[in-house]
């Protein structure tokens, strides 16, 4: 975990990100730190087993793919200690919990470069594949819970327009909050509450984004931004717009006004659907959204039904 302790590989980290790139000898690894060159060698080791891509060469030491780094340094200062950061995790869910439990601050952000046991809504298993983009946002808004909704909508609208904005792609939101590019799944979002008393306690929110992975192995209708730009993109760069966009969008507090700027840009409404929950599944034309974010669709005899949650697919 890192969220801000010191300890020599993470300033190792710091100094190789803030090189952006180029070489950083050993002797300055070890005078800057106060270590041997053999510690730092060490440490080098240690990091490139864990997964970090540091490049040993002739004069030194380079972090590749700068850029791409998630920890809390990387980040601006309105970020940064909200950034909780492991290498490894069963879900980002669960450890989200944990901490939201214990005094982690709204809008802090737990992320994870592997996710053993991730999943998604109905208890489905996640695939976190390496290079994709995996955390959970921990909220903790004053409201009641019949207005919890509303931060899912927020979360899957402020992120397709963020991506627009970044990278020109045609993403779209699938209701309830998954996001869809060229009519395959990109991200996928999932909630999870707890109440005190008549007012929600803290709001997490689980967000799978496929990035520089090829979900495809395991997803076969999935895709990546690598798939569509033939490049691989920063994860920071996505991750630190979107929370700016996110952080500013759930200052509104109009639950219709967020409803309509999400059906702005959702591909669901129009097209034919099948849900499945738990006991029942439902497929009709999907005609509307109305303000409290459930689904209406109009089944083969023109009857209307509200649904209220289940996973969604379109066919």
């Amino acid at each position: 975990m890192v969220n801000g302790r010191k300890n020599i590989k993470n300033e190792i980290l710091k100094i190789l990100y803030l090189a952006e790139g180029k070489t950083v000898s050993g002797v300055k690894l070890s005078n800057t730190l106060g270590v041997s060159r053999v510690a730092v060698w060490k440490h080098i080791t240690s990091l490139k087993q864990s997964g970090f891509d540091v490049e040993s060469q002739s004069k030194g030491y380079a972090l590749l793919n700068h850029d791409d780094l998630l920890m809390p340094f990387c980040f601006s200062p309105g970020f940064k200690h909200n950034i909780f950061y492991f290498q490894e995790l069963e879900t980002t869910m669960d450890k989200a919990k944990f901490l939201a439990k214990n005094k982690a601050p709204h809008l802090s952000v737990v992320i994870a470069e592997n996710q053993t046991t991730g999943r998604g809504r109905l208890n489905r298993q996640w695939f976190s594949s390496k290079g994709g983009l995996w955390f959970t946002m921990i909220l903790k808004p004053k409201t009641p819970p019949v207005l919890s909704y509303i931060y899912n909508f927020s979360a899957s609208l402020s992120l397709a327009r963020s991506l627009k904005r970044l990278f020109k792609v045609d993403v779209s939101v699938k209701w309830p909050n998954d996001l869809l590019l060229d009519g395959k799944k990109l991200v996928g979002l999932l909630s999870e509450m707890e109440t005190r008393g008549d007012m929600v306690e803290f709001i997490n929110i689980g967000i799978g984004m496929n990035v520089n992975n090829k979900p495809q192995k395991y997803e076969p209708k999935a895709i990546s931004l690598k798939d569509v730009l033939k490049k691989k993109v920063s994860r920071k760069l996505i991750l630190e717009t979107f929370l700016d966009d996110f952080k500013h969008q759930i200052r509104e507090t109009d639950c219709k006004k967020i409803i309509d700027l999400w059906k702005e840009q959702t591909s669901t409404i129009g097209s034919r659907v099948r849900i499945e929950t738990l006991n029942d599944v439902y497929e009709g034309l999907a005609v509307d959204v109305d303000e409290t974010g459930a689904l209406i669709i109009k089944d083969k005899q023109g009857c209307t039904k509200k649904i209220i949650y289940g996973d969604c697919f379109h066919t």
